[in-house]
């Protein structure tokens, strides 16, 4: 069965540093793109970044420099390292699997459930 399970988020300080991952099953993930999304209180889910089958990564310009995204064929999880956290970049972080990347963008995605990330201090 497809699932993906994300875990690593948390209460971060601004300036912190987190490491999100999701775990993968029910599927092939190395034929696959991935992307990583986030959804701010009160506003609408937005792409954050995306890595092709062959690696190739995109970011949005409010998180590039800062996020990192990477993915472990092997282990078959996708992560996206998160430095010098700010608070807008607080929500929701949901990984998902992806027909392709256009940019940062996740095309036709299929999302886990997500993780939460406040950013506070």
């Amino acid at each position: 069965q497809f699932a993906l399970v994300e875990s690593g988020g948390g209460l971060a300080q601004p300036g912190g540093s987190l490491r999100l991952s999701c775990a993968t099953s029910g599927f092939t993930m190395n034929t696959y793109a991935m992307g990583w999304f986030r959804q701010a209180p009160g506003k609408e889910r937005e792409g954050a970044s995306c890595i092709s089958s062959r690696a190739t990564t995109g970011y949005t310009d409010s998180v590039k420099a800062r996020f990192i995204i990477s993915r472990d064929n092997d282990k078959s999880t996708v992560y996206l390292q998160i430095n010098s956290l700010k608070p807008e970049d607080t929500g929701v972080y949901t990984c998902a699997a992806c027909a392709g990347c256009s940019g940062c963008v996740c095309s036709e995605p299929c999302w886990g459930q997500g993780t939460q990330v406040p950013v506070s201090a």
